[in-house]
């Protein structure tokens, strides 16, 4: 063998060595990934515990009401667990829902809304399991925060609170999720503090208002950043800022959330910011048995990572007072509720995931822009409404229909409105029927297409030239704040 053939031969080995040992870096990394993988799964799992789900009314909404997800958030203001050191108070005590909030995820994963119950909302508390297994009667004109503790026990008290906004809202509630003192001050230091912004200085004794001195400074005056007690006393501060109500205290503690996630996603969610989070979180978290591990819970984290901060809102539950007490506002707080079942936002548009399509019979015929070129129609009032045919007649102008005139029709009471076609005109009707959902198509003598309009188009919102109702925003829409919102807007809060 020649010199520069040994040569050779040395040089192949040292190239196969070479790649024996990256495959072998390779794999010994892929090992340790694994591994790691299972030790943060069970890591993870290891810190959540779940509450008792035999506490869980068996009278509760529907679960196929709404595409979407319902997310109870309770706050609690429990001193057990090493919490009274942050909190003050009686260590023993197992606390109340100092903060509520049902956190809807709409159908398309795109948008969400955090609904604020105010801890002194009177509500009526629904049948609760005890301890000892025996279940409470229904206790009206209570205080919300109250259901809390009616379990008696740290994994007994959710479910109540979750039986009670089930019942305030009719919403099916599919997870719950609670977060103690301990756990809120952690998880404010390991994303390094969340920005926030005070409209003066806040002193000892505006946490505390028994003080007999007004303290040392907590906060100056103006945007900072907090975290672990002071972020802690930052949400829980009530008297010192605006006009001292706990109104006043959630769009505060609305505003903190809002800037928490503007934190989290600025910050990037790679694993090197996430486990640190996760593994915080889960410390001091009480969840429902469906996100009792860590897989249900990255599973419903991750489900959630497209919502962009313009379109996570937060409100609070239309509210008046009642004396010293919160009353919920009706009609209003019920079409919030039914916004949220259909996947609407609050500002009315649909957020099912279905594109803004309507789901009626016709399939992709009726998802169709409607077009009424060459159709005429006559147009009738058939209620008392002043103003509705001409109201008929602009959205079917709009939509490329002669409408031949307007009048009042014989009688004024009709309920539904019907369309009539004449011979072989079938089809028109139809087009015009996708204008007026819920109309009556019927067949007639005479020749024409003819709209009598009922009392569920008075009722009705208007359409859209897509042919989809008009949106109609809830009440609370001009209230909304959004995730992406300056930290110091609306700096009285309340």
């Amino acid at each position: 063998m020649t010199t520069s053939h040994r040569a050779a031969v040395r040089g192949r080995r040292r190239k196969r060595g070479r790649v024996r040992l990256t495959l072998g870096i390779v794999l010994s990394l892929l090992v340790l990934v694994a591994a790691g993988a299972g030790w943060v799964y069970v890591r993870l799992s290891g810190n959540i515990d779940t509450f008792a789900a035999d506490g869980v009314s068996g009278d509760r909404p529907d679960a196929d009401a709404s595409k979407g997800e319902n997310v109870l958030v309770i706050g609690s203001d429990a001193r057990t667990a090493g919490n009274s050191a942050l909190g003050g108070g009686d260590k023993n005590d197992i606390g109340r829902s100092d903060t509520a909030f049902l956190l809807h995820v709409y159908a398309d994963h795109r948008h969400a809304v955090a609904v604020s119950i105010p801890r002194d909302t009177l509500v009526n508390l629904p049948p609760c399991k005890l301890p000892d297994g025996s279940w409470t009667k229904t206790r009206p004109n209570t205080m919300f925060n109250a259901a809390y503790s009616v379990g008696e026990t740290a994994k007994g008290n959710p479910a109540c609170t979750q039986n009670t906004v089930e019942h305030l809202t009719g919403l099916r509630v599919d997870h719950t999720v609670v977060v103690d003192f301990k756990g809120f001050a952690e998880l404010t230091d390991v994303v390094g503090g969340v920005e926030v912004c005070l409209p003066q200085d806040v002193y000892q004794r505006d946490l505390n208002p028994h003080r007999a001195t007004r303290g040392a400074r907590l906060f100056a005056k103006g945007e900072q950043e907090v975290s672990g007690q002071k972020a802690l006393d930052y949400v829980r501060i009530r008297h010192g800022i605006g006009d001292g109500s706990d109104i006043g205290r959630i769009k505060r503690q609305q505003a903190f959330v809002a800037s928490l996630l503007k934190k989290v996603k600025s910050d990037g969610l790679t694993p090197t910011k996430l486990l640190p989070l996760a593994d915080a979180a889960t410390q001091s978290m009480t969840v429902d048995p469906g996100l009792g591990s860590a897989d249900k819970l990255i599973s419903f984290a991750m489900s959630l990572k497209d919502i962009d901060l313009g379109d996570t809102k937060f409100v609070t539950i239309p509210w008046r007072y009642e004396g010293s007490r919160v009353a919920v506002v009706q009609p209003d707080a019920d079409a919030l509720w039914a916004s949220l079942k259909d996947d609407r936002t609050l500002d009315g548009a649909d957020a099912s995931g279905k594109n803004g399509k309507r789901d009626q019979p016709g399939g992709a015929e009726s998802a169709a822009p409607v077009s009424g070129d060459g159709v005429a129609v006559a147009v009738y009032n058939g209620t008392t409404v002043t103003g509705l045919a001409a109201r008929a007649a602009k959205t079917l102008t709009e939509h490329d229909f002669t409408v031949t005139g307007t009048a009042t029709a014989g009688t004024q009471d009709h309920a539904t409105t019907v369309i009539a076609y004449g011979p072989g005109e079938q089809g028109r009707a139809k087009s015009v029927a996708r204008l007026f959902p819920g109309a009556e198509v019927e067949s007639a003598t005479a020749p024409g297409v003819t709209v009598t309009l009922g009392r569920s188009y008075a009722d009705a919102p208007t359409a859209t030239p897509s042919g989809e109702p008009e949106p109609v925003p809830t009440k609370v829409a001009d209230d909304a704040r959004s995730a992406d919102d300056n930290p110091c807007s609306d700096l009285s809060y309340g």
